[in-house]
Parts: structure tokens; sequence; C-alpha cells
């Protein structure tokens, strides 16, 4: 196993630590460590006529074994009083976080 993958998992090891120690939020919030930023361009998505009761999500790149892949968009069941954050990527230091989308009043 190369040092970047062992860094890796012992960085895993330690955010999964430290969410064991607070309490937990009111959704659940997987963060994603990686060590390259995802591609810069998003794909371009046909979005499907608005439906009523439901907010569409677009898609996004999630990294999974080595690379990133394309997750097409695809619906959230609206939360009446609150708006729809999507998830994104988001820098920190030289690696690369993800923040799942949300619910926010």
């Amino acid at each position: 196993m190369n040092n970047s993958i062992r860094l890796l998992i012992a960085k895993a090891a330690i955010v999964a630590a430290g969410t064991c120690a607070v309490a937990a939020p009111a959704f659940a919030e997987i963060v994603v460590v990686e060590p390259s930023a995802p591609p810069p361009v998003e794909r371009i998505e046909v979005v499907p006529a608005p439906r009523v009761g439901y907010v569409w999500d677009k898609g996004h790149w999630r990294w999974d074994h080595g690379r990133y892949v394309w997750i097409a968009g695809h619906w959230q069941a609206e939360r009446v009083g609150y708006h729809w954050v999507p998830g994104h990527w988001v820098a920190h230091g030289p690696n690369w976080h993800w923040v799942d989308g949300h619910w926010a009043a």
C-alpha cells in the first residue's frame, strides 16, 4: 500500500473518530476526502419539467474507487418551508471534501 493511500486511510480514521465524539446532526453527512479536484466541467443534463412536490437535484461528480464518476441528477421530495442546498465539493488545503446536499430553513 503506498504512502498516499495510507495517509488517506489515517485521515478517514481521524475524521471517523472525531465524529463519534460529538452529537450527531439532524441529517447524516458523510465527509469524503479526495486527493485531487473534481473535473471542472459539469455534464449538460436535460432537466425534466417541474414536478409538484419535488425539486431537481442536479448531477455531480463522485469519487469512486480512485476516480471521479458522474452521478445523474434526480428529484428530491420537497420539504415545505425549506430550500434545497445542492451537494458540492470544497477545497480544504490540498484535498477536496464532499458536502452532502441538504434542506435548509
